[in-house]
């Protein structure tokens, strides 16, 4: 049994920690409601300009000298897959999902004998994917000091994915990440963003537009441009899913050690109630025989 000073400093232990965890939940909160305007804002541009793309490659009459970014080399041998997670842990399982999620599109591909390459944006997903797929880990890109997530780190990743499909390092580029539902609940994602999913999204009509000038040009500027708002959609969804998970672990963390405090305050009074109980049995005992 624990002495009366390990309870004493056990229990003091855990009540600063539990303090600790409870102001990261106060400040992830406070992140939360920021960056779940953003995600939501967001969403619509990223799912217009999809549209308005696909609009625009249905008026191309010469298709097979479509910009590659939407039609793709013709070949999927090589895949890029662009792991996003967080620079930062105690998130509960955000991170870990992502890298699960990923994890079974790389064995789909590998099963399929094709090959993978793997950006990671996120210190955690590296560290997770580096054991097993080390030598597939082509970049390794961190936002540390990033507070929030922005455009110009979305843009310096989607020039970078460009600059190796226009070296005609990968055929097919994907990218994963979290998609913020509420704060318990956070769906990893993979989207393909090279060539473009012709899937059109149910939720917008057909709408009919007229180019100036025509579509191949509109497209060769709009198509990266795309690239990097879907990127930055993802990092959107990112930043409110892992404050989310980490509102949630902090929350769970905060009464798990209240439960503790409790059940050592229990066991620190037995003991102490054992001690006073013994100490008086010796002091009558003593007594007695005198």
């Amino acid at each position: 049994m624990a002495s009366l000073d390990d309870l004493k400093k056990r229990i003091a232990s855990v009540k600063s920690t539990q303090k600790i965890t409870k102001a990261m939940k106060m400040v992830a909160a406070a992140k939360l409601r920021r960056a779940q305007e953003s995600a939501e804002k967001g969403r619509p541009y990223s799912e217009k300009i999809n549209n308005i793309i696909l609009n625009l490659s249905n008026g191309i009459s010469d298709k097979e000298n479509a910009p590659k970014l939407l039609s793709g080399t013709g070949n999927d041998k090589v895949h890029l897959c662009v792991v996003m997670t967080s620079d930062r842990g105690l998130c509960g399982g955000f991170n870990s999902n992502i890298i699960k999620k990923a994890k079974s599109y790389f064995s789909k591909i590998l099963n399929e004998g094709k090959e993978i390459k793997i950006i990671t944006v996120g210190s955690k997903g590296n560290d997770q994917l580096k054991r097993v797929f080390g030598e597939k880990i082509i970049e390794n890109i961190s936002f540390k000091e990033s507070k929030n997530a922005n455009y110009f780190d979305a843009d310096k990743v989607g020039k970078m994915v460009i600059e190796k499909f226009e070296s005609e390092e990968f055929d097919v580029c994907t990218i994963f990440y979290n998609q913020f539902k509420n704060v318990i609940t956070q769906i990893p994602q993979s989207q393909q963003i090279i060539p473009l999913n012709n899937e059109k999204d149910q939720n917008i009509s057909e709408e009919s537009y007229e180019f100036e000038p025509d579509e191949d040009e509109i497209l060769s500027n709009l198509l990266p441009k795309n690239i990097s708002t879907q990127i930055f959609k993802a990092m959107l969804e990112n930043s409110a899913s892992e404050q989310g998970s980490r509102m949630s672990a902090m929350d769970n963390a905060t009464r798990n050690a209240g439960e503790m405090v409790d059940k050592l305050t229990i066991e620190y009074n037995r003991s102490r109630q054992a001690a006073i109980t013994k100490e008086l049995i010796e002091i009558i005992s003593g007594a007695e025989s005198l």
